[in-house]
């Protein structure tokens, strides 16, 4: 297959098993990268160009399909339609019937509630949605278009849920911060915000999203609701229910913005400017690394207002104090 329709095209005579996969990943990178650059040098109507080239990608479609079918933990879990795709055969026809959807008359299915055990919380549960399938490629389709325009765009010290970052490196900004002869901010406001994903306001995330080519797709899935055994169907007028591919990238847009509300200053070489809290982000748990009791506190004021009109109007702090 040649690299034009390595992007945008198919061949009926191909099986899944004789896919070239790393031709279309590297199909996909490249046309990520190009979106991300097309952002740094703020072209953004080179990047949408560049989106709806991706959304139209039969290596972005495979990649999606691959990711959701095989590699995801959840593969063998089906929404509420029942359907999984095990078999390599299942798999290229999900490939073809996707690929071939249009996303602009797409109507996404209500998403299948579970609660399951949260992590370090004896016996406390947490909900889960699980999308249909075709839902979850869709949506993985979108965050290869959508990701690197916000990559290019993220605050320095957000560390959750992206690619080529983890918990270790969230610890080791705030090691680096806190600690040493010449360490300064040494006050420290820990805090987490109750229930992120399910407090989300629609509007100013939609509002985040711009011209993105996909954006009212985003918005049928955010009103698509929750189908819960014993409940029934409940509609979705906020947050972005966990499970879906998509949502955990749409929960970073819509809390971009925390470092300059909580007053982080950059001077161009990159460092934090002297006098300047630290704020370090690990998905919807954040740190602010203050010089005094006094900047901490109104740090935290200052948030408080900046995030009640984004869906997050619970700031639990667990404590402000000195290391």
């Amino acid at each position: 297959m040649d690299a034009v329709n390595a992007v945008n095209g198919t061949e009926d005579s191909l099986t899944w098993d004789a896919i070239d996969w790393r031709l279309h990943e590297q199909a996909v990178r490249r046309l990520r990268g190009r979106i991300f650059t097309a952002v740094k040098d703020g072209d953004l109507a080179m990047a949408r160009n560049l989106q709806k080239l991706m959304l139209r990608s039969w290596s972005n479609t495979l990649v999606s399909v691959r990711r959701v079918t095989q590699l995801n933990a959840g593969r063998a879990t089906a929404g509420i339609d029942g359907q999984v795709a095990l078999t390599a055969v299942a798999r290229m026809t999900l490939a073809r019937r996707v690929h071939a959807t249009d996303l602009r008359a797409w109507k996404p299915r209500p998403v299948r509630r579970v609660h399951i055990p949260k992590a370090g919380s004896s016996g406390k549960l947490r909900p889960l949605g699980i999308p249909v399938l075709a839902d979850r490629v869709l949506q993985a389709r979108v965050v290869s278009a959508l990701e690197p325009e916000w990559e290019a765009r993220f605050e320095p010290r957000s560390y959750g849920f992206r690619p080529g970052r983890s918990c270790q490196d969230a610890i080791a900004a705030l090691f680096t911060t806190c600690c040493g002869t010449g360490a300064k901010r040494l006050w420290i406001l820990d805090a987490d915000l109750s229930r992120a994903f399910d407090r989300i306001d629609h509007d100013r995330l939609l509002d985040a999203l711009g011209q993105f080519p996909a954006r009212d797709l985003i918005a049928a899935w955010l009103k698509a609701g929750v189908l819960e055994p014993g409940k029934g169907f409940a509609p979705t007028d906020e947050g972005s229910p966990q499970g879906g591919i998509v949502s955990p990238l749409l929960m970073n847009v819509a809390l971009h913005g925390l470092e300059e509300a909580a007053g982080v200053r950059y001077q161009p070489n990159g460092w934090v400017k002297p006098g300047s809290p630290v704020l370090v982000r690990y998905a919807d748990d954040f740190a602010v690394c203050c010089h005094s009791r006094q900047q901490a506190e109104r740090v935290e004021a200052v948030l408080r207002r900046w995030l009640e009109p984004r869906g997050c109007p619970s700031t639990r702090t667990r404590h402000a104090s000195r290391i």
